[in-house]
């Protein structure tokens, strides 16, 4: 094979993805214009009507132009199901396509991730980062901001349907509040999104589109990265192929990884950067031996019950009409409401399993629609959805390389409902759903358990155990493969400055790094993780 042909000159930052983290980034480091900043990016532009129209995700999610169409491998705990495993291929990354839901989680993740050993990620001193880039219709106050890039809008629809249900949860003993994001977000509350007046607003169009004619910042498309080169344990550059060009790139400051907790371990893998063991069994020249590269992997786990309905008005009977369908179009064209500006989920709830947790551990989804997944097409008959999810899994997963070919999709190993936790909170979220659904507010619609099913009665335990296996998937929040850890912690990837142990001029910025998951929502986290790194690095260089 012929040497990779160079791109012209040595960067000070070659930052590897332009996702949710690598866009951020990018605008960060590029903002001094002494600083020359290379950012590859696998996927292509945005330049598809669907990644801004909100509901577009039903058309991005399973779809080859945008998603990287990864699947897990049969899980034990779904009942031996394998999954699709979404993950944006595209500028703006996840958040090209995923919810749009912004979630910063709780006070206690943070506060964790202090006590865990990382100086500096208390959510004292995360608060400000993420107010620092937040343009929030909230308006500026204790817990929020406004002028920064990333946009923070109320819903623009509204459901009876959703009413109801809020009621019925607060008639079960969940109160309803007004913010999510005040460090406690237990309560029920209409989820705020990342939009800008009904269209998308993912971190490509807030922070890198915005930038793109700095002269001192390039953007490359299309970029699948083979690996990483070094100069003995230091980082200096970046091999990929592009339009089937093999092409690289020299650093002479430091490599940013962040393409997130698959692309990021696969990558890593791939230059030798890992676990021995792996990296020989697959002919690897072993750079550096990290046994924790791939390890550590958390997601949630949703359990997506379903409800039909009578007397009340759903997404599916309207998207089955013509006229419904319609006035959908017209509603978006004039005036960029109705049902075309929904995030996936309009409605959320943060409760506890059982009255013994301390915090809220459990985060319900309510959609007034049904589906049999992503990329099916709604039911036609009237019903709602209240996935549930355990903010805490203590089960851990893995990837891990398939072969060494970059084009080959690596292994993707959840380990759901693997620990007896995770079984418990599980089948509790599930009796939780159905004491909620069974109060007064909903009786007058007469919801009937469509899925998982009334036959999966709740005294018996190995029953619900298999319903949980049954209906549950992911709701896309794969972190932690690269933990973030103290020297000492064996599977620690990198420390708390996000400098990669044992390497120099190497970081990983993405959400590979979370220690622990966050609870709720992952992509602001993974932001605000950028926000942070991009101050790290360039304080690091003084």
């Amino acid at each position: 094979m012929a040497d990779p042909t160079p791109i012209a000159g040595d960067y000070d930052y070659i930052i590897v993805g332009a996702g949710s983290a690598g866009c951020v980034l990018a605008n960060r480091l590029s903002a001094n214009p002494n600083n020359r900043v290379l950012i590859l990016e696998a996927g292509g532009r945005d330049n598809w009507i669907w990644f801004h129209i909100p509901v577009g995700y039903l058309f991005a999610i399973g779809n080859p132009r945008s998603d990287w169409m990864f699947k897990t491998e049969p899980e034990e705990g779904l009942n031996g199901r394998s999954l699709a495993y979404p993950r944006g291929k595209v500028i703006g990354g996840s958040s090209a396509i995923n919810a749009m839901i912004y979630m910063r989680g709780q006070a206690a993740d943070y506060d964790h991730w202090r006590q865990l050993g990382l100086p500096g990620w208390s959510w004292s001193d995360v608060l400000p980062v993420f107010k620092k880039h937040e343009h929030h219709f909230l308006g500026a106050g204790d817990h929020h901001s406004v002028g920064g890039e990333w946009r923070i809008e109320a819903p623009r629809v509204r459901w009876d349907l959703l009413e109801a249900f809020r009621k019925a949860a607060a008639q079960y003993g969940i109160p309803p509040i007004d913010d999510f994001n005040t460090g406690d977000n237990e309560g029920s509350c209409y989820f705020h999104v990342n939009q800008r007046r009904g269209r998308r607003w993912s971190a490509a169009r807030g922070f890198l589109k915005p930038v793109l004619n700095r002269p001192n910042l390039r953007l490359e498309t299309g970029c699948l990265v083979e690996g990483l080169t070094f100069e003995g344990k230091r980082a200096s550059g970046v091999r990929w192929t592009q339009n089937g060009v093999a092409r690289s790139a020299q650093c002479r400051g430091e490599v940013i990884l962040a393409a997130g907790s698959i692309g990021s371990t696969q990558i890593l893998k791939l230059s030798g950067v890992g676990p021995a063991v792996e990296l020989e069994a697959h002919g690897i020249p072993v750079v550096h031996d990290k046994p924790g590269v791939g390890e550590n992997l958390q997601d949630h786990l949703q359990l997506r019950t379903i409800y039909k309905v009578a007397g009340i008005k759903t997404l599916n009977e309207t998207y089955a009409s013509l006229f419904g369908r319609a006035k959908m179009g017209i509603d978006y064209a004039l005036w960029r409401t109705g049902p075309l500006t929904m995030a996936p989920s309009q409605l959320g709830l943060f409760a506890r399993s059982d009255a013994h947790k301390d915090r809220a551990n459990i985060q319900f989804h309510i959609q007034p629609l049904s589906l049999d997944k992503f990329g099916d097409p709604l039911h036609t008959f009237p019903a709602f959805t209240a996935s549930v999810c355990n903010l805490h899994p203590t089960s851990r997963g893995y990837v891990r390389l398939r072969s060494r070919d970059p084009a080959d999709k690596p292994m993707i190993k959840p380990n759901y409902l693997a620990t007896e936790e995770d079984q418990q909170v599980a089948t509790d979220s599930l009796r939780v759903t159905r004491k909620i659904v069974g109060q007064p507010a909903l009786e007058p619609y007469h919801p009937v358990e469509y899925l998982p099913g009334p036959a999966y009665r709740d005294d018996d335990e190995a029953s619900l155990r298999k319903a949980a296996g049954d209906v549950g998937t992911t709701i896309f929040h794969p972190v932690g493969t690269a933990k973030m850890g103290r020297e000492d912690d064996p599977l620690a990837v990198v420390d708390a400055r996000l400098r990669f142990i044992g390497l120099q001029g190497l970081r990983v910025i993405d959400a590979s790094v979370m220690p622990t998951i966050t609870s709720g929502n992952t992509n602001s986290p993974t932001m605000m993780i950028a926000e942070k790194g991009a101050a790290m690095v360039l304080e690091d260089r003084r």
